[in-house]
């Protein structure tokens, strides 16, 4: 759990506490690197402005005490980028920034397991409560935000897809792109029997029983089925 130093009454940080910002607009990534600077007290901040960049950076250091993502990258599409960041990364908070901040995507979020969520065009404060409240335990909800009634198929789906290992992830993803076993294998240079392991329990996580239904669930992932629909 990250602790950080919000104001003089707030828990300090760990010692060797340092920060991972993912963002691909250069202007906002150093808006939010002098922000986390500025209210809190991490060892260090890095940055990446893909999510492939930042999983690769996580490998050679897994354990940041905070990571700030932008849900609208150029190698992501939509929410999975988030259930694949917590898949490598589950004890780490993860703050979304995000101009689109419906109360649908807030939602989704928060269920696919970020810590807080602010919206891009929030005041520097925003952010401090956001970390104070991480600092807390607790989970950030924006000004104004206001829980989707009714069943939430989006969060249940997010909820499925957190489940699966990192390399469960992978395959799926490999999946996704038509690929068969023995293709797969040879990407992830493992055996084929050890692929069809791993199938089989993606089906099992996520309540399906074939792969077309497997990647039909990953698509629930995308940001155009969180979307506000026009009218």
């Amino acid at each position: 759990m990250v602790t950080v130093s919000v104001s003089q009454t707030s828990p300090q940080i760990a010692p060797k506490g340092w920060a991972l910002v993912v963002d691909d607009h250069p202007l906002f990534c150093d808006a939010l690197e002098l922000t986390l600077k500025s209210i809190g007290s991490f060892t260090g901040i890095e940055t990446a402005d893909r999510l492939e960049a930042a999983l690769a950076f996580l490998e050679e250091r897994p354990d940041p005490h905070l990571i700030v993502l932008d849900l609208n990258l150029p190698d992501v599409s939509g929410l999975d980028g988030l259930v694949r960041l917590k898949t490598r990364a589950k004890d780490t908070p993860v703050i979304v920034v995000s101009s689109m901040a419906d109360n649908a995507i807030v939602a989704g979020a928060l269920k696919g397991g970020a810590a807080g969520f602010v919206p891009k065009h929030s005041p520097r404060s925003v952010f401090r409560d956001a970390l104070d409240a991480i600092a807390k335990g607790e989970t950030y909800r924006p000004p104004g935000f206001v829980e989707p009634e009714g069943g939430d198929t989006t969060a249940d789906t997010l909820t499925r897809l957190a489940s699966l290992t990192n390399q469960q992830g992978r395959i799926l993803q490999l999946i996704c792109e038509g690929k068969l076993n023995k293709q797969i294998a040879y990407d992830l240079s493992i055996a084929e029997t050890t692929v069809k392991a791993h199938v089989t329990a993606i089906m099992r996580k996520l309540c399906v029983q074939s792969r077309t239904q497997a990647v039909l669930v990953a698509q629930e992932a995308k940001f155009a089925n969180v979307l506000p629909k026009s009218d």
